[in-house]
C-alpha cells in the first residue's frame, strides 16, 4: 500500500506546531513533513524551510517526499495583517494558489485550509451565524480568507480536488505563544495570570466572541480530514463552534485560581475588528455532515491553561 505522506505548511504557527505533533502522534512522525519560513523549536520530526509564495520550493518538497496530503496553515493573521494588508493578501492568496496548482498537478488526495470567522463582516447575523449567510469581511486576513473559500470551492468543481475547510474561532492554547490574531488576549490573559502580572486587555469587557480550545479545534481538523468524502456537503469552509465569552468571563474564571488577579481594559484598533464579526456560531453542518461536538467549556479550558503553563513555567526554572 502506498504511503500516505502529509506536509504542512506553516508548521511553526500556533495551530501549525499543535498539528503537526498531533499528526505524528496518530500517522507516524516519519509521514509527516513539516516546513516553514521559521526555524523549528524541539521539533525532532522531519523540517523543510518553506515559502509557500514560491511554487518552485513547494513542488520541489511535494515531488521529493511523494506528498499526498497537505495541511496548508502558512498565513499572515488578522491584527498583523492590518500592519501590512498588500502583503497579506499577497501572502495569504499566493501561497494558496500555489498549493491547489501543486495539488492539481500532483494527484494530492487531500488538502486542508484553515479559514475564520473573520470572513464575516456586519452584513451576518451576529447571533448563530449560519453556514450559508453573504461574507462582507473588515480586515485584509478577512477578505483573503473570503476569497480563498471561493477558489478552493472552484477547485472542487473544476477539478474535482479534496480540498477542505474549517472556519475557526478563536482559537486558545498553552503550546504556543499568540501569533497576531484579534482573539490573542484569551491565550495572553493566562501568562499573565500564573505570573501574577496585571493583564491589559486590548478588547472591551464586554466583547463577546466565539472561541475554542486547541485540542478540540485540533480534533475538529483531524476528524473532518478523516471523514467520508460522500458526508461532506460543503465544499467553500465549516462553521465551527466551540464556546462564546468576553473578556470580562475570563477574568471571572481566572479568579477562581488566582482571586487578586487584575485586568484593565484599554480597546484598541483590534476592539473595531472583533465588533465586526458574530458573537455565536451556528455549527450545524458541522454537526451533520461529521459528527462534531465540542468537548471544552470555558472552566475546563482555563483548568487545563493554568495547569499546563505552570508545568512549562516549572520545567524552564
Amino acid at each position: 500500500m502506498e504511503r500516505n505522506i502529509i506536509l504542512i505548511t506553516g508548521a511553526c504557527g500556533q495551530i501549525g506546531s499543535v498539528l503537526t505533533e498531533a499528526l505524528g502522534e496518530r500517522y507516524g512522525k516519519s509521514a509527516i513533513i513539516a516546513s516553514d519560513i521559521a526555524e523549528p523549536i524541539d521539533f525532532d520530526g522531519l523540517f523543510e524551510y518553506l515559502d509557500a509564495t514560491n511554487y518552485d520550493s513547494l513542488e520541489k518538497i511535494v515531488v521529493k517526499y511523494g506528498v499526498k496530503e497537505i495541511y496548508h496553515l502558512a498565513a499572515i493573521l488578522s491584527a498583523k495583517g492590518e500592519e501590512c494588508p498588500t502583503s497579506t493578501w499577497r501572502t495569504n492568496m499566493d501561497s494558496l494558489v500555489n498549493v491547489l496548482e501543486v495539488s492539481r498537478r500532483h494527484r494530492i488526495r487531500k488538502v486542508f485550509f484553515p479559514s475564520s470567522i473573520a470572513v464575516f463582516g456586519k452584513g451576518a447575523p451576529l447571533h448563530d451565524t449560519p453556514q450559508d449567510v453573504h461574507l462582507d469581511p473588515s480586515t485584509m486576513y478577512g477578505v483573503s480568507k473570503a476569497a480563498a473559500e471561493n477558489l478552493i470551492n472552484y477547485y472542487h468543481k473544476k477539478y474535482n480536488l479534496d480540498v477542505r475547510s474549517l472556519r475557526y474561532p478563536g482559537i486558545i492554547g498553552y503550546q504556543s505563544l499568540p501569533g497576531g490574531g484579534t482573539t490573542d488576549y484569551a491565550v495572553d490573559i493566562y501568562h499573565k495570570a500564573i505570573s501574577g502580572e496585571e493583564f491589559v486587555c486590548f478588547l472591551k469587557q464586554n466583547a463577546t466572541l466565539p472561541m475554542i480550545f486547541m485540542d478540540d479545534a485540533i480534533r475538529a481538523t483531524i476528524e473532518l480530514m478523516e471523514a467520508p468524502r460522500e458526508s461532506l456537503s460543503i465544499h467553500t469552509s465549516y462553521n465551527l463552534a466551540g464556546i462564546s465569552y468576553a473578556p470580562e468571563n475570563v477574568a471571572k474564571s481566572i479568579r477562581k485560581y488566582y482571586e487578586d488577579f487584575k485586568m484593565i481594559y484599554k480597546p484598541d484598533f483590534r476592539q473595531q475588528i472583533a465588533e465586526s464579526w458574530p458573537r455565536s456560531i451556528d455549527d450545524s453542518s458541522a454537526r451533520r455532515d461529521w459528527g462534531w461536538k465540542h468537548r471544552y467549556d470555558l472552566d475546563d479550558i482555563t483548568r487545563v491553561m493554568i495547569e499546563k503553563l505552570k508545568e512549562k513555567n516549572a520545567a524552564i526554572v
